[in-house]
């Protein structure tokens, strides 16, 4: 077996998922990976978990679905060897590979409004590498990267500019999730609505990443949490109140304007369907409410309201990572996870730190 030093400019043949394929099952391949190229980085995957997105892309809904794949954005992983250049990361390092990179220089990354870093967005959409190729080859074919990060594999290549390096004590099968959902969510009530302490708030879908939104409620201060979702098995866990919208007689709306004396004063829509973004938009009051829409819809799909929702005050919102700046805040929030300072006693019986528990929750489901 060589030695980590004797492998950094060697091609690495490991096991990954590939996608050939729109529609079809991922197939489990022997791939080829070649070493990192100037600024780029090789990291050993320890850990990933599977995102929507990943099945959204697999299903042939999304524009910029491109096949063959090796999919997954939510990892973690040992840097195996860096390219040329790379100054801030070396072999050993426990990292994140993130789907949003943070350069530090474009005019994106400069500006304190957005965390969209354009420096490689055309390359990336396009499943490439920086310099235009792909590090991943199977069966003498050229296999695509995804997201910048394509953790279905045992072992990927990323920009240097698309890592975070974290605590090498993080359990990595928990704190992989801080690539995508959990701190999608969370930044969604944080950094994007900026939720005030007080106030009144409903997210719509209860999954991981609206899980993650209620975390992020509850540490801004709300009084209610409203959580809505069409499987009452999610009822359970951190909402002070749960509606189940298919049982209802009147429009969601109707409901929740009435239930809160006007509209709540923030909504979030978790789940990726436009006619929900609108509902969400429409009972968030008019003094000022504010909606989030953090789900991914289909290609093709719009949203619609009349001009008059926004005429009369409501503000509508989209987030992307929760607004977070990448490479300096994903290391932050694993420091979180890691100090159990998330002591959320309201949402579980134990008073027990709620941070580790939602990762769990979210990686168990």
């Amino acid at each position: 077996i060589p030695e980590p030093a004797e492998m950094a400019n060697q091609v690495i043949k490991c096991k990954a998922a590939v996608a050939w394929e729109a529609g079809k099952p991922l197939s489990i391949e022997e791939i080829e990976v070649a070493p990192p190229k100037a600024h780029e980085v090789r990291i050993k995957l320890i850990a990933t978990a599977v995102c929507h997105t990943d099945a959204y892309t697999l299903s042939g809904a999304d524009p910029e679905g491109c096949f063959p794949v090796i999919l997954g954005h939510e990892g973690a992983g040992i840097v195996e060897s860096v390219g040329e250049g790379v100054t801030k990361l070396k072999a050993g390092d426990t990292v994140i590979p993130l789907y949003i990179p943070q350069c530090g220089e474009c005019k994106f990354c400069l500006n304190p409004k957005t965390n969209l870093c354009q420096k490689i967005r055309v390359t990336q959409g396009k499943g490439l590498m920086p310099d235009g190729t792909s590090r991943f080859t199977c069966k003498g074919k050229t296999i695509l990267h995804y997201m910048g990060t394509s953790t279905f594999s045992e072992y990927t290549v990323v920009a240097d500019i698309s890592v975070a390096k974290i605590n090498p004590l993080a359990p990595l099968d928990k704190v992989c999730l801080l690539g995508c959902g959990i701190s999608t969510g969370y930044g969604a009530a944080v950094n994007t609505a900026k939720v005030e302490p007080g106030s009144v708030c409903a997210i719509f879908g209860l999954g991981g990443v609206g899980l993650a939104v209620i975390m992020g409620c509850k540490v801004a201060g709300a009084s209610r949490i409203i959580g809505v979702d069409i499987n009452k098995d999610k009822f359970s866990f951190g909402a002070t109140e749960c509606i189940n919208p298919q049982i209802l007689v009147n429009s969601i709306q109707e409901v929740l304007i009435e239930m809160t004396d006007g509209g709540v004063d923030y909504s979030f829509e978790c789940i990726g369907n436009v006619k929900v973004m609108r509902a969400a938009l429409e009972h968030v009051t008019r003094a000022g409410g504010v909606s989030v829409v953090v789900g991914v819809a289909a290609s093709g799909e719009k949203i619609a309201t009349r001009p008059f929702q926004l005429v009369t005050g409501r503000t509508w919102r989209g987030t992307a990572f929760g607004g977070w700046k990448s490479v300096e805040s994903v290391p932050k929030l694993v420091s979180e996870y890691m100090s159990k300072s998330k002591t959320l006693t309201d949402f579980s019986s134990s008073g027990s730190s709620i941070f580790p528990e939602i990762l769990t929750l979210y990686f168990c489901s």
